[in-house]
């Protein structure tokens, strides 16, 4: 068992592939960097490749070529991902380079010219023709079946659900919208099947994602779908009703993440409240001053938010808030870090990650002046997680002898790994059963009441 530390990065996460092969199966290994979206567009082409007949590879040395899905979100994200090509390169030799960092071949090519392809995000068709080039296929229709929910890198009881690609706005410290393009919501029903054949699965947590989770169906005018003999709106209200209310009595838990902040947010907290989807909000702020956000290109009415914050606070009491801050960005003035902090003793977020600003090609933030100095951001950061810590710690201490429904991660012989509603995997913290865990096993929701808390984890009995 492992507690999760405080500084977490999801865009570093690598996902664990299945070794399932028939000999002389043609294999390909995956290396997947970057956000749950990029973990997404990782199983799809695996479930593409798998139905033509490839196995795949947890290792290099095991494959006939190699994909690195990576991340070009950050500077250190994109050297993370150059790190990666190049272990590929050395431990296969053979491999073929996707994902965001893809939408600038020559960066890529430039660093690592032997690579076989490069291509950009969301290219599945590109992705597949080199791997045909590459290892041609050898298929067996009496073997190389499928399950219904394809090919999934996350453990069997959650599965990331992606409602859309693309983001329409336009921070100025973001080149995600230059790497995705813009917002292309799913349609209701596809994204409700997929989802259906998910539960029928066994798959008991379905995490909710995309760029901008608030604006899905936009793009569509929120256009109805048929669905179960009536009709569903491509609205983010409509969609987590309908995900809430799949798998009859086995309901499955519907987290919501990247939420942003729109005055229709309001309309999900009563679901929350009402048990159809988890009281948890993944929302982006960012920041709190006026003039931080507006020099970030954000909206800036962080006072507003706290009144938003106090309503949805007070229609869901059980609500569970997760965002995340940028400090140090450009012009960040030692007011204005303070504004920050004040504004977080009022709302206490439950859960909070922090980045220290970072130049990223192509991004507009480049050019604004008065960059913060290295050891500032450094300290500033410091100063901030010290107060994200403290207040984690004293809302974890309350839940001390209350009773929660938990979700079972792992199991071995050291105890139980599980979560809380108020848990996201890899992200947020444990809460860890071990006594009396024999009986349980990866999937159960059970019910614990805590025993212990920590600055970040729980540890609890079951009850």
């Amino acid at each position: 068992m492992s507690q999760n530390p405080p500084s977490l990065r999801p865009d570093l996460a690598r996902a664990m592939v299945p070794d399932e092969r028939r000999s002389g199966q043609p294999t390909i290994g995956m290396v997947s960097l970057g956000c749950p979206k990029a973990l997404v567009d990782s199983e799809r082409i695996l479930t593409r490749l798998r139905a033509e007949g490839y196995a795949i590879s947890p290792d290099y040395e095991g494959a006939d070529a190699v994909i690195v899905n990576t991340c070009g979100f950050l500077d250190s994200a994109k050297a993370e991902s150059l790190s990666a090509i190049g272990e590929a390169l050395q431990q296969n030799g053979r491999v073929i380079v996707t994902g965001c960092l893809g939408a600038d071949p020559q960066y890529i090519t430039g660093a690592h010219p032997k690579v076989l392809a490069v291509t950009g995000p969301h290219q599945y068709e590109a992705v597949l023709d080199a791997v045909h080039l590459a290892v041609p296929p050898s298929p067996n229709p009496f073997v190389d079946l499928l399950p219904a929910t394809g090919v999934k890198l996350t453990p069997r009881h959650y599965s990331y659900l992606k409602i859309s690609e693309g983001c329409n706005h336009k921070c100025k410290f973001c080149i995600i919208p230059d790497m995705r393009g813009k917002l292309v919501s799913r349609p209701a029903h596809a994204v409700l099947r997929e989802a259906e054949k998910l539960v029928e699965a066994g798959v008991r947590e379905l995490l909710v994602i995309s760029q901008d989770t608030s604006a899905y169906g936009v793009d569509r005018k929120h256009d109805l779908s048929p669905w179960r003999g009536g009709e569903v709106r491509a609205h983010i209200t409509d969609l987590a009703r309908e995900l809430g209310r799949l798998g009859g009595d086995a309901k499955p838990w519907v987290r919501l993440h990247y939420v942003y902040p729109y005055p229709h947010v309001r309309d999900l907290i009563p679901l929350m409240a009402e048990g159809l989807v988890l009281p948890y909000l993944d929302i982006p702020f960012q920041h709190a001053h006026p003039e931080t956000l507006r020099r970030m290109a954000r909206p800036a009415a962080a006072a507003r938010t706290l009144d938003e914050i106090a309503a949805w606070r007070a229609t869901c009491p059980d609500i569970t808030l997760r965002s995340t801050f940028i400090v140090g960005y450009p012009g960040e003035t030692e007011e204005e870090f303070q504004t920050l902090l004040d504004w977080m003793d009022e709302a206490q977020l439950d859960r909070v990650g922090c980045f220290q600003y970072e130049n990223v090609a192509g991004a507009r933030s480049n050019a604004l002046p008065d960059h913060v100095p290295a050891e500032l951001k450094q300290e500033r950061f410091d100063r901030f997680m010290e107060k994200a810590q403290a207040i984690s710690e004293a809302k974890l201490q309350a839940k001390v002898g209350t009773t929660l429904q938990v979700i079972v991660d792992e199991v071995d012989e050291e105890g139980a790994t599980c979560r809380t509603k108020a848990d996201a995997p890899e992200i947020d913290g444990n809460l860890f059963i071990d006594e009396d865990f024999d009986g349980l096993s990866v999937g159960d929701i059970v019910t614990v009441e805590v025993e212990e808390a920590g600055d970040y984890d729980l540890w609890g009995r079951l009850v």
